[in-house]
């Protein structure tokens, strides 16, 4: 399993939000869940995991979602990257 996650400042999240339910480049067409995040301190910040089965599916979901351009309509951002989970712990 392989994650991609990744930091915005997306302005309006409600309008963020709808884009992102959308999923015009198939970023997340091979994912099997994801979690979006948002900073209790700025609404227009976001944090977001994608998961994926393989490394190869995540790599694929992320240069669709670079390659669309929708990354730029973001104030800022960091990531994507992709990551291996090598710990998860629920109290």
């Amino acid at each position: 399993m392989t994650f991609m996650v990744m930091r915005g400042q997306v302005g309006d999240f409600d309008a963020w939000k709808e884009r992102f339910d959308s999923d015009p480049p198939r970023a997340r067409e091979s994912a099997t869940g994801y979690s979006v995040l948002r900073s209790a301190d700025d609404p227009g910040e976001v944090f977001v995991q994608v998961e994926f089965p393989t490394r190869e599916d995540a790599e694929e979901g992320r240069r669709r979602l670079v390659e669309s351009g929708v990354l730029e309509r973001l104030e800022e951002h960091t990531g994507p990257t992709l990551c291996e989970q090598v710990a998860s712990v629920r109290l």
